[in-house]
């Protein structure tokens, strides 16, 4: 009892040591950014700053750190961070396995100090390099499940259940009151992977979520410096846990609502008042590279039903499959409505970085304004941008140069094509009508010169 007692002890007198020391840091952090102006978070385009199974040994907060500058340069207003507290698997974790949600980095558990992407301070820095290039930072928060607890027995199952969560940081400890199943019900909107699955009807845990002066969120916000947050799994819960969250501190908000579905979709960001990643572009764009067919893109999805709170992208750390042509699926989302989210190995490793470039400009300069869809088959695809100054694009996904007449905004007007692709330099017409022309599995952007 005593030898208990006294480590109790020391772990408190720890966690109030970090607190106090984070406290500080976010408070010299806190004073930089009142130097800085930033856009709010979807002016411009999102970076996923992470794939799965990224270099562990505590390097990837410093090679993040390390891009942000050029990545600000491109025109990035945002990076999304992968789940950044200690997780059951330690330095090994990608961080979907939460343990101790205020573990950056500073306590040895889990066989570990760091977190497998670095150190407190390293974080730290990474959010402050962020912050003086003009770049919000976006958490990744994990609530649904949690994983590595002790094994306790539990009278809700009449068993023992991995549900006793004592993390090293003395904030929000668990047992199986916290969980599936309880006094309250069974079971909610779904459990994950068979990890003891949170009951966000318990007032314990919503206070630990958002209530509290030290809730993860407001220590995230107001002490780490996170200024958004991207929702893992939220088919888990209700979608007034996102809405509770996010209206205790604020910050742009987006869920993982897996589902191609863009009713469905829809309907998610509305109860929860934020955005959501559409699933439903990503399959339109994968069927209809797949099949040739680009009147896919002419289905339904969460950017046609409600553009602010869409987030289109091609590819992430769980799904990847438009194997072909991705780039002209990039050159889809950068130049329609939504916010934009670039996936890391696409941007660093795999394509033609000069190009996302060019379309990244593309889309913070020139795409404004709602769409008009021009034209669709099997191998062409034109929409019109109608904001000022607007744009037209055209996909081509066939083996040769096409050429096709198309309706602008412009009348008598010298346009060309940003993307460097056509040399031409056609004038429209009095009734706004142009020719233009796509290269081979190619796109062509065009705006007045």
């Amino acid at each position: 009892m005593a030898i208990s007692a006294l480590l109790l002890c020391s772990c408190s007198e720890e966690a109030n040591e970090l607190q106090e020391e984070n406290q500080q840091s976010a408070n010299e952090l806190q004073n930089q950014e009142n130097q800085v102006v930033t856009k709010s978070v979807g002016s411009k385009v999102m970076m996923q700053a992470f794939y799965w199974d990224v270099p562990g040994n505590g390097v990837w907060w410093n090679t993040v750190s390390s891009k942000i500058p050029s990545w600000s340069s491109a025109g990035i207003d945002a990076i999304w961070l992968p789940p950044a507290t200690k997780a059951a698997g330690g330095g090994y974790s990608m961080g979907y396995d939460p343990f101790d949600y205020f573990d950056f980095g500073s306590y040895n558990q889990m066989g570990n100090t760091e977190t497998r992407f670095g150190s407190l301070s390293e974080i730290q820095s990474l959010i402050s390099t962020a912050h003086s290039n003009n770049i919000s930072v976006i958490a990744d928060i994990v609530v649904n499940h949690c994983s590595g607890g002790a094994s306790e027995y539990n009278p809700y199952t009449g068993g023992y259940t991995y549900t006793d969560f004592q993390p090293a940081s003395g904030m929000f400890a668990r047992s199986y009151h916290d969980f599936h199943p309880n006094d309250v019900h069974s079971s909610d909107a779904g459990a994950f992977g068979g990890y003891p699955d949170l009951c966000h009807d318990k007032v314990y845990v919503q206070n630990w979520l958002y209530n509290n002066s030290n809730s993860i969120a407001k220590y995230y916000k107001n002490v780490m410096g996170f200024d958004g947050w991207r929702f893992d799994y939220v088919k888990g819960f209700e979608p007034w846990v996102v809405k509770n969250f996010k209206n205790a501190v604020g910050g742009f908000t987006v869920g993982e609502y897996w589902d191609g579905n863009a009713a469905t979709l829809d309907w998610w960001t509305e109860q929860a008042e934020a955005s959501a990643f559409d699933f439903a572009c990503y399959y339109r764009m994968r069927d209809a590279f797949a099949n040739n067919d680009l009147t896919y893109l002419n289905g339904d999805m969460l950017l046609k039903r409600n553009s602010y709170r869409a987030v289109t992208f091609v590819a992430n750390h769980d799904t990847d499959e438009i194997y072909s042509n991705k780039l002209l699926a990039y050159a889809f989302i950068l130049t329609h409505e939504g916010y934009p989210c670039l996936f890391y190995r696409d941007y660093e490793d795999w394509l033609d970085k000069s190009k996302l470039n060019n379309l990244i400009w593309v889309h913070n300069n020139l795409a404004s304004g709602g769409t008009s869809y021009l034209y669709a088959d099997n191998d062409e695809y034109v929409a019109r941008r109608n904001g000022s100054p607007g744009l037209v694009v055209y996909i081509n996904n066939s083996d040769s140069w096409q050429e096709r007449w198309v309706d602008t905004n412009w009348s008598n007007t010298v346009i060309k094509d940003y993307t460097g692709h056509s040399g031409w330099e056609p004038t429209t017409q009095g009734d706004s009508w142009v020719k233009i022309q796509a290269p081979p599995h190619g796109y062509t952007v065009w705006s007045v010169k």
